[in-house]
This record gives C-alpha cells, structure tokens and sequence, in this order.
C-alpha cells in the first residue's frame, strides 16, 4: 500500500513540475471593438525597469510580427492603428514542501508493534526558490488610446534560450486569442 501511494507522489509531483515549466497564458478585450479595422501596430518601447535579453527581446519582435501578419495586421514605424504596449516583470517565489517519511515501517516485538522511534515518522522538508516571469501585452486603439485587448503570460524564468522560447510560446498563445483580423 505504502508503495502505491509512493507512485502517486512521485506521478504528483512530477505533473506539477512539467506544469510550472510551461507558460500560462490569460487574455480579455473590449467585446464592444469592432477589431476588423486595425491593420497596422507598432511595438511601443518598454519602460519597465526589468529588461528582456537580447534574444527574448528578438523573440518577442520576431514572433509578435510573424503571428500578427497571420492576421494581416503588419509593423509599421509610425501612424498605426494599434499600439502594442509591453509590460514585464519578475517575482521570486519560495515553495516549503514537508513530507513524512513514507518508508518508515514499525518493527514488530515481543509486546507489540514498535518503530523505532516514538511517535511520528520523522518528517523531511524541502524548499526551491525560482523566479516567475510577467509578460503582459497590452493593444491600444491609436487614436482613442483605449485598451482594446490585453493578454497576460506567466511561467518560470530560466536560462536565455529557454526565456527566448517561452516568450515565443507566450505570444502564440496570446495572439491566437486576438479576436480580429483575417486568419490566413
């Protein structure tokens, strides 16, 4: 019995760690923007004092230019119909996970079943520290300067090549919940 949980812990375990590998992704938009007119952004510099490396910020331009154009709505320089307004940001996270011994058994005596210690199983504890990561995309009608659509992605910040990939991820994922433009 104690082996079957054991498996059940370590399969737990091992979905939440795939699940915090990946980027999770929520978006909202005005429902009352018409989105069929906007054909043209432009990417607004970032202010954020949390700076993206060389390639995420590639990444970042490269995917939210190529998955735009799906949609017919290309990067221009100036005079665009939308603003694509990038806000990032970074928070430490400390997880504390306390776990009894499952392998600890009773050893049976002459009076009975004793462990080998009284009371509890001894109990371990483990602590991880990690960053997570704030990508939110904010869509501003240029003319109103209304916020039309926002789309937030989070998910745990790593070395610069997995950066650069889970912010290619983020904005696929945050696009594709872009309500207008033609989907070629």
């Amino acid at each position: 019995m104690s082996t079957l949980l054991q498996l059940c812990l370590l399969a737990a375990l091992g979905l939440s760690l795939s699940a915090c590998s990946s980027v999770t992704v929520t978006t909202d938009y005005d429902h009352s923007t018409s989105f069929d007119h906007y054909r043209t952004y432009t990417l607004a510099p970032s202010t954020d004092q949390v700076g993206l490396s060389p390639s995420s910020e590639a990444a970042l331009r490269d995917t939210l230019q190529t998955q735009l154009a799906a949609r017919s709505i290309s990067e221009v320089n100036e005079k665009a119909d939308l603003h694509v307004v990038r806000h990032i940001s970074t928070q430490e996270k400390l997880v504390v996970h306390q776990a009894t011994d499952l392998s600890y058994t009773s050893l049976p005596y002459r009076y009975g079943r004793y462990g080998m210690w009284s009371g509890a199983p001894p109990m371990y504890t483990d602590v991880s520290q990690y960053t997570v990561g704030t990508l939110i995309l904010d869509f501003v009608d240029a003319k109103s300067q209304k916020l039309v659509f926002r789309g937030i992605a989070t998910g745990t910040v790593s070395d610069p090549e997995t950066n650069a990939e889970r912010i290619r991820e983020a904005v696929e994922k945050i696009v594709q919940n872009y309500p207008g433009g033609i989907k070629q």
